[in-house]
């Protein structure tokens, strides 16, 4: 029963941030990337000077100030102020907290920052965290999972976002399909396919439905198209409105490009 790190589950399928693929969004990564070994050297500077310090002992005392600086529990006993001091545990919580910030930068998700970045259970599990902190998270995760599915719908047309193409061409690039022109996830229209409905509120319950049952985020002009009957612009335009009125009520969510529409599973 104990958990266990998968790669094929857990780092191979990770929708990375676009700037690992990207060039012209090269300077986040670069950010990153040397904030990284930033704290790896912090971390192993104060562990070759210290022979008492371990990677769990400086976790849990940063947690510990985490949760002083959010007014929770008692003040650092000697051995964690030992540790605080000798770790120079201060200069580790900027760090991370720089690579949270840098991180959601990345991503394009700044808007979630002031929730998640220097609060309880940054670091490590936490009883303490706060609803705010609860619904960021999340919402974070999921983004995550929706991106997960945009990548993976982008594979499936021939596009793949290659973290280390020298080395993973070679090797990979023959199972991927020849890269088309976007292409977007059309249901197709069967026999029991339901008819575009007269009625306001079942053309919201069926487009809600029709959401429910897709695997990736679809395009307005796919929801349209999906019903029976003519797909009119009187129709297309009615279907953005379904769409907008189901976001504005949180059943539904758009991804960053607000070009297509989900509802987070």
């Amino acid at each position: 029963n104990d958990p266990r790190y998968n790669k094929t589950k857990t780092f191979d399928p990770f929708p990375f941030p676009e700037c690992l693929t990207d060039e012209s969004n090269i300077g986040l990564c670069n950010s990153l990337s040397n904030l990284g070994e930033y704290l790896i050297s912090h971390r192993n500077m104060a562990m070759q000077k210290h022979d008492f310090l371990s990677i769990t002992g400086m976790y849990n005392v940063l947690e510990r100030v985490r949760e002083l600086d959010a007014g929770i529990g008692d003040p650092l006993s000697l051995a964690e102020k030992d540790i605080y001091d000798a770790a120079l545990i201060g200069i580790l919580k900027e760090i991370h907290d720089d690579i949270d910030r840098a991180t959601l930068k990345a991503y394009g998700w700044s808007d979630l920052a002031p929730a998640l970045i220097g609060k309880v259970g940054a670091t490590l599990p936490s009883p303490h965290k706060s609803p705010e902190q609860e619904a960021a998270e999340e919402e974070l995760l999921s983004r995550l999972v929706a991106l997960n599915v945009e990548r993976r719908e982008e594979e499936r047309t021939g596009k793949v976002r290659w973290l280390r193409p020298e080395y993973q061409i070679p090797k990979l690039g023959h199972k991927v399909k020849a890269e088309t022109k976007d292409m977007d996830v059309t249901p197709v229209i069967t026999d029991d396919a339901a008819a575009w409905p007269k009625d306001g509120l079942d053309q919201i319950k069926l487009v809600r439905e029709l959401l429910a049952r897709s695997y990736a985020p679809v395009q307005p002009d796919t929801v349209s198209a999906s019903f029976k009957g003519r797909n009119t612009s009187k129709r297309k335009t009615r279907v953005v409105d379904v769409l907008e009125t189901l976001v504005a009520t949180g059943i539904v969510r758009k991804t960053d490009d607000s070009k297509t529409y989900f509802i987070a599973k």
